[in-house]
């Protein structure tokens, strides 16, 4: 009988968490680590019914002066919902091993404010989950700076290459599209 009563609660906490995962897009489930910082970043928590951009990034790349232009259009759109989201990556072997050099070249250098996290994989087998669906949805990273816009509903409406600038009127356009974007909880 109190082996029914412990049940009950863990059941309960269980499905409470499926309930949240079939709540939140499959782009945006699971959590990846803060650049330099001990937390992590809850992609459901944190992104669920935002418009988002997400960008592989690498500190020693050609296209890492980007970082000013994405920075510049964090800081545009912000105020109606915009959220971005950097992935540092050494995939194409242009990123420190050090996660400080990486922050350095990020945050001092850059001085970007939005979210970085850790180095991750972003392609292959081997890529975290978030660019495993973002592939899925479009497709991989071909190189640094490839740029995903990623509507209120988690759907990728649009992706870039490296090639494409911060200030690209048709990048900007899917970024208003997003924004523009029904939640899917409406």
């Amino acid at each position: 009988m109190l082996m029914r009563w412990c049940a009950v609660p863990a059941l309960l906490v269980a499905l409470t968490g499926l309930a949240q995962a079939a709540d939140c897009p499959e782009v945006l489930q699971g959590s990846l680590p803060k650049l330099r910082a001990k937390e992590s970043i809850d992609l459901c928590k944190q992104y669920a019914d935002k418009p988002l951009v997400v960008v592989n990034t690498a500190s020693f790349c050609g296209f890492a002066p980007q970082f000013e232009g994405l920075e510049a259009l964090h800081k545009r759109y912000e105020g109606q919902g915009l959220q971005m989201l950097g992935v540092p990556s050494n995939d194409f072997k242009q990123e420190s091993k050090d996660s400080a050099e990486t922050a350095k070249v990020c945050y001092a250098n850059y001085g970007v404010t939005f979210a970085m996290t850790e180095p991750q994989k972003v392609r292959g087998d081997d890529a975290t989950h978030l660019f495993q669906v973002l592939a899925a949805q479009s497709s991989a990273p071909k190189w640094n700076f490839y740029k995903y816009v990623i509507d209120r509903q988690g759907k990728v409406i649009a992706n870039f290459s490296s090639l494409t600038k911060p200030d690209d009127p048709e990048f900007i356009a899917a970024i208003e599209k997003a924004i523009a974007s029904k939640p899917l909880k409406n």
